[in-house]
């Protein structure tokens, strides 16, 4: 009888675990992805030929179901080539290669562009990219020219690199959480260059966030203002959160995903220990819904009736993937990442053929001033494939 039981507790286990087991389509998802790029390619072509404005190369979000393109200038403009460079990636194909060059060269001068903390989203994602898979020494150059640029907004009273040069009505010297994902262009550039002054930023601008951004839970502020005379903390506030306490979704990601990546490069245990710690904020957080696409503020008051944000849970999965290489919680990281990842490839894609050819749906860019709310986001769709590309690399 005890050996009975024995075997139905295992059973029992067994079954249940599998259940939870996720596998994804990575196939099935990129020829999706594939299908909706060539859609959002004929549809670039369409407002090009009709409203004059060369200036605009990048799609961002639908506005009233309208394609949004921006320029170079805008942050966002990075993602459709990175998109670009990793269907190539998975493909093979020469005509994505094509495909992407192209777009990437319609941003490139925002290697000279001071003006913005942004260098890595926009630079990083596609020159950085493309760097990564040719080898074009012409990338390697701006990826260097990028790096220094970045540099100059970095203060050593505070320790930071400054976000925002706008919005001088509320903040001196604002930095955002967002700022994580620029450091992986600094730490390249002392990979390619030798020159570790970009590493020692980056370590900096890390070390300090931590210090400054984070809650006891590993939650983190979405912006942190700073004396940039004497690196005092002047206002712990938000942007696009719910409200200054709150945690915003992808916020969080940023940080998950920015400290695994410095893990990556420094082997730091400092780092390993943020993002495991992160990770443990936001995936047992009692608001994080069953299928773990997280709306748009885990403190949002109006859950479970708030719109989700598919462009954190791309972030977040994507970064659970790298994190799972590192950390002794391997197991866990994998069963979620892929259970999330396995939701967004099938609950929160687009139709073939509608939304203007981007990939998932459901993502929200700033909620408190009801901007690009319930809609598609290009970093989504990037960070998505990313993620595929993760998935598939990953030996289990």
């Amino acid at each position: 009888m005890k050996r009975l039981c024995t075997l139905a507790i295992a059973a029992a286990m067994f079954f249940a675990g599998t259940a939870v087991a996720q596998k994804v389509d990575v196939k099935k998802a990129f020829k999706h992805a594939d299908q909706q790029t060539l859609v959002m390619l004929k549809e670039i072509e369409k407002i090009k030929a009709t409203n004059g404005k060369p200036e605009l190369v990048s799609p961002r979000t639908l506005d009233n179901g309208n394609l949004r393109l921006v320029a170079s200038r805008d942050w966002t403009s990075g993602f459709f080539p990175g998109e670009l460079w990793l269907l190539y990636e998975y493909t093979g194909k020469k005509t994505w290669m094509d495909q992407a060059r192209a777009f990437t060269g319609l941003i490139e001068k925002e290697q000279l562009n001071g003006t913005t903390h942004d260098m890595g989203f926009k630079i990083f994602c596609s020159v950085g990219t493309g760097y990564r898979l040719t080898n074009d020494p012409h990338y390697r150059e701006v990826i260097i020219q990028s790096a220094k640029k970045l540099s100059t907004r970095f203060n050593p009273k505070t320790g930071v690199i400054r976000s925002w040069d706008h919005s001088t009505d509320k903040w001196v010297n604002p930095v955002i959480i967002d700022n994580m994902m620029n450091l992986e262009l600094l730490f390249e550039a002392t990979k390619l260059t030798g020159d570790s002054s970009f590493y020692k930023i980056a370590v900096s601008h890390a070390n300090t966030t931590i210090k400054n951004h984070f809650r006891p839970d590993y939650s983190s502020y979405h912006v942190i203002d700073y004396d940039p005379n004497t690196g005092a903390v002047m206002k712990k506030n938000t942007h696009q959160g719910y409200s200054y306490e709150s945690a915003w979704a992808r916020g969080q990601a940023w940080a998950l995903y920015g400290y695994a990546m410095c893990y990556r490069y420094t082997k730091d245990p400092a780092y390993l220990k943020q993002a495991e710690g992160v990770a443990g904020f936001v995936l047992n957080h009692p608001n994080m819904p069953e299928d773990l696409v997280p709306y748009w503020d885990f403190n949002a008051p109006g859950i479970p009736d708030e719109p989700r944000d598919a462009s954190a849970a791309a972030v977040i999965v994507s970064g659970l993937y790298e994190l799972s290489g590192y950390s002794a919680d391997k197991a866990l990281y994998l069963q979620k990442a892929d259970k999330m990842l396995n939701s967004l490839s099938t609950k929160y894609i687009s139709p073939v053929g509608q939304n203007k050819g981007f990939i998932l749906l459901q993502s929200t860019g700033s909620k408190p001033s009801n901007s690009e709310v319930n809609v598609p986001l290009s970093y989504a769709d990037y960070y998505y494939l990313e993620a595929l590309l993760r998935y598939k690399a990953l030996k289990r």
